[in-house]
């Protein structure tokens, strides 16, 4: 691999695709990846990573048959898409004191919009609440979900949502 293929490599995943709703840390932490194979297409602004792909840094994890980064200015990724069967994601929002975690056949995270598409048999995990359909699109910034499911899908979309914890009250001290 030429010399200006790693400089392409290295401002492709300089910015951390999925790092918008993990840990603020995580951007400074080093990205690993491992696959069978790595093609990167400097001209399009892309890198191709197939077979058994596991990608890591910080509190991120994707683990995908196929990742594809997209990054139109080779400066900033624009767009992410991990394909398999299923395709995963953890990780560690900041305040939070378990992992997000999520699973679809398809997983589109968009940068612009801090945007993540799960699209085929999509399972989100958010703390102890739960989202499954079809599609699911978590917004990070605005922290929503929406969970669709497909015309042809006989199916329903699927919510569980955990009761909040109430802080106990102190005790009510009976008057003499």
């Amino acid at each position: 691999m030429r010399s200006g293929k790693w400089m392409m490599l290295a401002l492709l995943l300089g910015v951390a695709p999925l790092s918008a709703w993990a840990l603020a840390t995580d951007k400074q932490q080093p990205i690993r990846i491992e696959a069978d194979s790595a093609f990167i297409d400097d001209a399009k602004g892309t890198a191709l990573y197939r077979g058994n792909v596991h990608y890591a840094q910080g509190s991120t994890h994707l683990e995908a048959d196929e990742v594809t980064v997209y990054s139109a200015d080779r400066q900033k990724v624009d767009k992410v898409v991990a394909t398999g069967k299923p395709a995963t994601f953890r990780q560690r929002p900041d305040n939070a004191d378990d992992d997000m975690r999520g699973q679809a056949e398809r997983i589109e995270y968009f940068a612009a919009d801090q945007r993540v598409v799960l699209e085929g048999d999509a399972h989100l995990w958010q703390r102890k609440n739960e989202f499954a359909g079809s599609r699911i699109e978590y917004e990070t910034a605005k922290e929503t979900v929406k969970a669709l499911k497909s015309g042809s899908d006989q199916g329903r979309v699927q919510v569980i949502i955990q009761p909040r914890q109430q802080s106990a009250a102190p005790p009510v001290k009976p008057k003499p």
